[in-house]
């Protein structure tokens, strides 16, 4: 008998992830689900955060950005801009993401631009998160 459910990541670049887990954690648009096998079927916006997945009672942590999540009866799908294992991050890169995003802030020049700046942050601070974890 099956414990677990087939979790696929894709991303733009690559398929991220493709095996069996026995749980996943994801951020969705209205706050973190968990998952397991036999949840309720869903179709639902991810928001910039943290993947968590449990294989053999261990944990792995992946910073991801938004997109999409599907369940259905035995598969997972999660369909986003960019997925990394927090072991992968490279966290002198996400800090001075972080750093251009705060003078970008610092000295608005329109909305967009503030826009951007603040996705800009709140993903380099995901990956910083997701590292330190």
């Amino acid at each position: 008998m099956k414990s677990g459910f087939k979790l696929e990541i894709v991303t733009p670049d690559k398929n991220f992830f493709d095996e069996e887990v026995e749980m996943a954690i994801v951020r969705t648009s209205e706050g973190d689900i968990g998952i397991m096998k036999d949840h309720e079927p869903l179709v639902a916006p991810l928001a910039i955060g943290g993947i968590r997945v449990r294989q053999a009672g261990e944990f792995r942590d992946a910073a991801c950005s938004s997109g999409f999540i599907t369940i259905d009866e035995d598969k997972v799908m999660i369909i986003t801009d960019s997925a990394e294992w927090a072991h992968e991050i490279d966290l002198d890169r996400a800090k001075e993401a972080a750093d251009r995003a705060n003078r970008r802030l610092e000295n608005r020049q329109d909305e967009l631009d503030v826009l951007r700046a603040k996705i800009s942050l709140k993903k380099a601070m995901n990956r910083i998160n997701i590292h330190t974890k």
